[in-house]
């Protein structure tokens, strides 16, 4: 990602840094505010539950504060480009459609929602025929359906469809 490719930054350095260490910080609370919860004190028998998770959450938050000051200290020489506006639309062309796949799994089982995931990329990205798409993404499911839950045994999450044809 280099400087003056012609391309508009979408952000630059410093807010990625920012952006990374306020959320590595906030992971990092969640941690030491369940530690304490939990009892991270040390007893006559030992360590309670929380005692190693808090100090690893208090690690999380320092670093993050350090980073966090290395990212806020960048010149303005070093604050180029991240990422421009063109490579950002790319990534979030994989990222969002793959969060709502592992959003749907919760709620139409981990089968057809691969299928459906299989198929809107075969046809969005790859531009493939309808036919190829319904082959190939239906069959992809039905295939890992029986090594999964025939031949391995380990059941996946399912939802109404296998539920409706009695798969459950």
């Amino acid at each position: 990602m280099t400087e003056g490719s012609g391309g508009k930054p979408a952000f630059r350095y410093r807010v990625a840094e920012t952006v990374v260490a306020a959320v590595f910080f906030a992971l990092g609370a969640i941690v030491i505010f369940d530690s304490a919860r939990l009892g991270f004190g040390w007893r006559e028998d030992g360590p309670q539950t929380g005692y190693f998770p808090f100090y690893i959450g208090v690690i999380i938050c320092v670093s993050a504060l350090i980073n966090l000051m290395a990212g806020l200290a960048e010149t303005k020489e070093k604050n180029r480009s991240f990422v421009e506006v063109e490579q950002l639309k790319l990534v979030l062309s994989v990222l969002v459609p793959t969060a709502v796949y592992v959003g749907l799994i919760g709620w139409i089982g981990i089968y057809v929602a691969s299928a459906l995931f299989v198929a809107l990329f075969m046809r969005w990205l790859g531009k493939y025929t309808w036919w190829k798409v319904a082959a190939v993404s239906i069959g992809n499911s039905l295939v890992f359906f029986l090594i999964f839950e025939f031949w391995f045994r380990i059941p996946l999450p399912k939802g109404p469809l296998e539920a409706l044809l009695g798969l459950n």
